[in-house]
């Protein structure tokens, strides 16, 4: 069977932000064929795209390795989040479906629940979820895509804090949610603007303060952990 190459891609990338390739470091197409159990041509096509999305560079002498972000290009990041999440949220409130509606209520009313039991341990990932449905509702491939990458690059080169008050970040998310029900597409993006601003100040560079790089064991690509 052939594994697709966004497969190997996810996988990839996956592991770029985990920290299991530290910046700089070569990404040779056999090594990481042999890794995720894959021929060498999914890979190539592979690299080819997470090369343009940012991760990955082509070297002279050396190949593809794990790109090295400035900090300057980090802090861009969360600028041009600044500008594209309110974007994206003004546009859910005018595209968004019934389906996108019922995960988003169904996702706050499952954030505020933890948030008010003090259950944190899965606040994260509920609350990227959140963001991700977010960003699909606005109905535009494009902006759903540069957002996605963001959010990738973001987890990347950014440990972030846990909010001091879990309870008020799932209330704005809920507000966010009543204005695209609503079709209020500028109070969706004034909204998810302050939300935004507010969460950047909670982001740490990873890389300024020797970061916190985990290095995962081998896993296949067609795992059932995989996103796609």
């Amino acid at each position: 069977m052939r594994i697709p190459a966004h497969s190997v891609c996810t996988a990839i990338r996956d592991d770029i932000v985990a920290g299991v390739y530290e910046r700089g470091s070569r990404l040779t197409e056999e090594l990481l064929a042999r890794r995720y159990g894959v021929s060498r041509v999914p890979v190539r096509e592979a690299l080819r795209t997470l090369e343009a999305e940012g991760f990955v560079v082509t070297r002279r002498h050396a190949g593809a390795c794990v790109a090295e972000p400035t900090e300057q290009e980090a802090a861009d990041l969360l600028e041009m989040r600044l500008l594209l999440e309110p974007l994206g949220a003004c546009r859910a409130a005018q595209r968004r479906t019934e389906a996108h509606l019922k995960v988003l209520r169904g996702l706050v009313r499952l954030g505020q629940e933890r948030a008010r039991r003090g259950n944190s341990d899965d606040l994260r990932s509920l609350g990227g979820w959140f963001h991700e449905t977010l960003a699909q509702a606005c109905g535009s491939p494009a902006l759903t895509s540069l957002l996605t990458q963001l959010r990738h690059k973001i987890t990347w080169m950014y440990a972030v804090e846990a909010p001091a008050d879990p309870v008020e970040t799932w209330a704005e998310h809920g507000a966010i949610v009543d204005a695209v029900a609503r079709g209020d597409g500028e109070r969706a993006r004034a909204l998810t603007a302050l939300h935004t601003e507010r969460a950047g100040a909670a982001h740490r560079l990873r890389f300024a303060s020797g970061g916190d790089r985990v290095r995962n064991s081998q896993r296949a690509v067609h795992t059932p952990s995989l996103r796609h």
